[in-house]
């Protein structure tokens, strides 16, 4: 069986306010990644339920963070499609995401 591995890296200042994050992962190849954010759920099989971490750099700016989430979700959109052929739940997702960077652009353009 094989086998391969992802490593985070986290840096905290002395307040333990993350203040880089990088990753390496055996199928990547040997360069170290660096990333501003990360959002990692996992499904607990004894728990039957979701664990998460959530973790973002100071440099993370909140305009960017809302895109992250929203990509974050339409990845999702598309796992769940891929994983449970459920087109319902794909499109509403794909929806609530187009609503919410229809918001975020409008956000934008207000601070312009």
């Amino acid at each position: 069986m094989k086998k391969s591995e992802i490593r985070f890296s986290i840096a905290l200042d002395d307040q333990k306010v993350p203040e880089a994050i990088s990753w390496t992962a055996t199928d990547a190849g040997p360069d170290i990644h660096f990333a501003k954010a990360i959002n990692i759920a996992l499904w607990d099989r004894d728990e039957r339920g979701t664990m998460k971490i959530d973790l973002w750099t100071k440099e993370m700016p909140v305009d960017e963070m809302k895109r992250f989430y929203v990509d974050t979700m339409g990845a999702m959109a598309e796992s769940i499609i891929t994983a449970t052929n459920d087109s319902v739940m794909a499109t509403k997702m794909r929806n609530l995401c187009k609503e919410l960077m229809d918001h975020i652009d409008q956000e934008e353009s207000k601070q312009q």
